[in-house]
């Protein structure tokens, strides 16, 4: 499925359904940032996804982490709560999703990276090398609140 994300888009698609997403960012002992390419927007991205029936918030965010990278991880606290009714995301099933995500801190603690049918690329890269990439900016907000460490972010 593929999919395009609408952030302060005046004719962005009106949302039709919500639900509930987790993302987790990651850094190593050399404060490199994991991340994954996306499969359905082709763009790079802290790995995340849909929070499943009948687990919490953190195990999403840790199953989603080793389903898309293959490095299992520790959930260590929260980045952020966001739901800007602004960023929509459609699919092409016709589903147009506002954004209700929850982005957690976590720490690595084993596996090995590998790609999965959500990730063409999973990789290490330095905060200074983020510039190179092309990251959708919701989500450069939350990688840039999670390196300013400062209260949990609310939207």
């Amino acid at each position: 499925m593929s999919r395009v994300d609408y952030y302060n888009d005046p004719n962005a698609p009106k949302a039709n359904s919500i639900a509930v997403a987790v993302s987790a960012f990651i850094q190593d002992d050399e404060g490199r940032i994991l991340m994954i390419r996306r499969t359905d927007n082709d763009l790079y991205s802290i790995p995340g996804g849909q929070l499943e029936l009948g687990e919490t918030l953190a195990q999403a965010a840790v199953r989603e982490v080793r389903e898309e990278t293959g490095i299992e991880c520790q959930v260590t606290g929260v980045i952020g709560l966001y739901s800007n009714p602004k960023h929509v995301i459609a699919y092409d099933d016709g589903e147009v999703r506002q954004e209700f995500s929850i982005c957690f801190r976590a720490l690595p603690v084993g596996g090995i990276t590998r790609r999965s049918n959500e990730s063409s690329e999973v990789l290490w890269i330095k905060p200074k090398d983020l510039e190179q990439l092309d990251i959708h900016e919701s989500i450069r907000l939350r990688i840039n609140h999670a390196l300013e460490r400062g209260d949990i972010y609310f939207s």
